[in-house]
């Protein structure tokens, strides 16, 4: 789906996606959704080369990799759809839910002559609201749209775990898992310029979301995908009924490992001067889409030019992401502890065709004056 923004004002009577979209389906379209809320938190300086931090969060991931554009729009939009033949492979998708505590120390592990090496660790209490998954090796597919009907062979696998329904989440019912979050950061700095700026290069490398939480007597179905079905069905019922009313399928309890979304994560900041940088930022998922049930990040890189004084910093990144073929481009302020920006802002003013929209703001109050390094 892309927007045209800069016909924004149209969109002042309501927005409809039929009108104001234009679609671009393609035989393996891919959906991406993360809700990340930090709660409250805490860092204390326990010396002057380590400290320690308390966080709490609230997170949900969704995954749905591979599927047509047409049998999309068969099963989830009202819209009528004309004749298809399709095949998909490794269709997958995965919704999960969990929040964290999670316990921080880190500390100066090097500090000599110009270099500079820091490394952290958290441990994490997982606590599961649970989820959902699904899985097909090959699947294809006939539609008539004369008759309106949708003729499938293959086979599909879902699931999901005890008491969880994606559109009430709760947290009442929980399973606990462990996780962990390590990092290193190494600076090599210039003597010189210290009043500045501390260093002239800043290196970094962490690996995130470490762990998986465990459901006990999750409900697998395995379904035979061989048969002919009226697609009106999915007007008046959800996915789980059209497959229970049609297709021959079993269920069995089994314990679910749903693992967490793993990254390895790096960057590289360079001080052209002491006012201006230049950083570099990745982000590669360490999980194989085929592993179900677990989360991916999406893999993405930046270029971020900036100008930066203790106050204020002006930023503008340049980012590409798997399977979005069209550079990003967004701008961001701080101004004392307010952060604003949007990765793509700039890219949303100057495009006819935006595919990806976000703003964020940040409000960092300390509770003492801290050193500015």
């Amino acid at each position: 789906l892309s927007i045209d923004l800069s016909d924004i004002e149209s969109f002042s009577d309501g927005f409809d996606f039929d009108s104001d979209t234009e679609k671009n389906p393609t035989n393996a379209n891919n959906f991406f959704g993360n809700v990340d809320i930090l709660g409250p938190s805490a860092l204390f300086n326990l010396n002057e080369k380590s400290s320690i931090a308390i966080t709490t969060r609230a997170r949900g991931f969704f995954n749905l990799l591979n599927i047509a554009g047409e049998l999309y729009e068969l099963t989830a939009s009202e819209d009528e759809v004309e004749s298809f033949d399709l095949t998909m492979e490794d269709l997958s998708g995965v919704v999960h839910v969990w929040g964290e505590v999670g316990v921080t120390y880190s500390r100066v592990i090097l500090e000599k002559d110009k270099h500079f090496l820091k490394g952290g660790a958290t441990l994490k209490y997982l606590v599961g609201a649970g989820g959902v998954y699904g899985l097909s090796p090959m699947l294809r597919g006939n539609y008539d749209a004369t008759t309106e009907i949708l003729a499938t062979n293959g086979e599909l696998s879902y699931g999901f775990t005890s008491g969880f329904d994606s559109e009430e989440i709760s947290f009442s019912e929980v399973t606990g898992g462990l996780g962990a979050d390590l990092g290193i950061v190494y600076e090599f700095r210039d003597a010189d310029n210290w009043d500045e700026n501390p260093y002239k290069l800043r290196l970094g490398l962490s690996v995130t979301d470490i762990g998986s939480i465990n459901y006990k007597e999750t409900s697998d179905f395995r379904y035979d995908m061989n048969a002919t079905i009226d697609a009106n069905e999915f007007d008046e019922y959800d996915l789980e009924d059209v497959l229970e009313n049609n297709y021959n399928g079993t269920e069995t309890l089994q314990d679910k490992k749903f693992g967490l979304p793993t990254a390895i994560q790096i960057f590289a900041d360079y001080s052209i001067t002491n006012r201006f940088f230049v950083s570099a930022q990745g982000a590669i998922s360490v999980r194989k889409v085929s592993d179900i049930p677990v989360s991916n990040i999406i893999n993405a890189f930046s270029v971020t030019p900036r100008f930066e004084m203790r106050w204020i910093s002006v930023y503008s990144p340049v980012s590409v992401r798997q399977y979005d073929s069209s550079l990003a481009w967004g701008f961001g302020l701080r101004a004392g502890p307010l952060t604003v920006g949007s990765g793509s802002i700039l890219t949303n003013l100057i495009s006819s065709s935006s595919k990806t929209a976000d703003v964020y703001v940040a409000l960092k109050i300390p509770l003492y004056k801290a050193s500015p390094y």
